[in-house]
């Protein structure tokens, strides 16, 4: 039996946050206690102490794996890579979110989703992973092969999570043709010619697969019993067809009205960390501050950027002061842990598991000094 005690410890509990020490044994939080600790304890000199964050939806790995335009890097070097800047900063639990969108003709569907699931493999098996990695298979409902391929992963692999997602011009996230056109060709720099084509592609795509292949992964997904999110909904149209599909978890909703009938009906709003700390969607959508503020936020996800999870935590306070700091990190931490069925996480408290942060404040900047998981020190 090993056993460990933190002292002089802000600890951020779900309601409240008290100042006082942790003891944890075997991996998992054994006592709680306030003022001053026994003695050989670690002294964390008046320092917040978090619950581990749960990250549910990051494609960050896919960047490692294709860090620039048709450059490939080592797959598992790009996941050891993923995995350092993820748990450095403070994340515990990530869902590596996995594109499985098959079609080689049109930019940025080319899922990895294979390649990046026997990388994660290897490194688990290896021991060299310093987060718990779970699978979040980022599904395009309008691609000709992605019910088979999505098939196919889910027969030899845990999945855990399953989003919807939807990247046709002129809707959900690109309400307009024009919009799609100048954000993807900025981002690779493909021609006005072959956009043409592209968005060609995608609207017969769309008309010919998407209502049989949304049907046909919702299906897979309750039979394995996985997590279903549905992706930038925009509209009342696409809320009551979420909610039709039993749909868990609304992944940054384009509009407050969409919003706002998915946290009516009891489906967890996600929005993304970045979009709160800069101020606003990077596409013009409906920012995440504003959800905060009526009342619609539940979850926060890092999306694109690992470090602004932490920062988006204790950023939220500044911005919406009704929200208070265990509130919003409830939004990073026990919220996205029990939507995914997660309960022994997510939470300081007795029997949970250890997955603990050290931070400290530079500033207003929330700067991660340690980062236990299951009472293991991994950085």
């Amino acid at each position: 039996m090993t056993e460990q005690v933190f002292a002089n410890a802000r600890l951020v509990l779900a309601d409240e946050i008290v100042t006082g020490h942790l003891t944890v044994r075997d991996g998992r939080i054994s006592a709680i206690g306030t003022g001053a600790a026994p003695q050989c304890a670690v002294d964390l000199e008046g320092d917040f102490l978090l619950p581990g964050l749960v990250e549910l939806h990051t494609d960050h790995v896919e960047g490692h794996l294709a860090p620039r335009p048709k450059v490939r890097w080592n797959p598992l070097a790009a996941v050891l890579a993923h995995d350092a800047q993820i748990a450095s900063s403070g994340i515990t639990t990530v869902f590596d979110s996995l594109r499985v969108w098959p079609d080689k003709k049109a930019v940025g569907m080319d899922g990895d989703a294979p390649i990046l699931i026997r990388a994660l493999k290897e490194a688990r098996a290896a021991g060299v992973l310093r987060a718990d990695h779970l699978i979040h298979l980022r599904c395009e409902v309008p691609t000709d092969t992605v019910v088979e391929d999505a098939a196919a992963i889910l027969d030899t692999t845990d999945v855990h999570l399953i989003s919807l997602m939807d990247h046709t011009p002129g809707q959900r996230q690109f309400a307009s043709v024009e919009q799609f056109r100048s954000y993807y060709m900025k981002k690779s720099g493909i021609t006005a010619e072959e956009m043409d084509v592209i968005v060609a592609t995608r609207l017969d795509f769309h008309e010919r697969f998407a209502r049989e292949n949304r049907a046909g992964l919702v299906a897979l997904a309750h039979a394995h019993g996985c997590v279903v999110a549905s992706h930038d909904d925009g509209t009342p149209e696409h809320v009551a067809e979420a909610i039709g599909d039993g749909v868990a978890v609304a992944e940054f909703p384009t509009t407050e009205g969409a919003a706002k009938l998915s946290h009516d009906a009891g489906i967890r709003v996600l929005m993304g960390a970045p979009n709160l700390v800069r101020g606003g969607s990077h596409t013009g959508n409906v920012s995440a501050e504003a959800l905060a503020r009526a009342g619609l936020l539940d979850i926060l996800s890092s999306d694109y950027v690992p470090s602004s999870l932490l920062w988006s935590a204790f950023d939220l306070n500044r911005r919406v002061p009704s929200i208070d700091l265990p509130r919003a990190v409830r939004m990073v931490t026990k919220t996205p842990a029990e939507v995914a069925g997660l309960t022994d996480r997510g939470e300081i408290a007795q029997g949970r598991r250890a997955d603990l942060v050290r931070v400290t404040l530079a500033g207003d900047m929330p700067v991660v000094r340690a980062v236990h998981r299951a009472g293991q020190r991994v950085a």
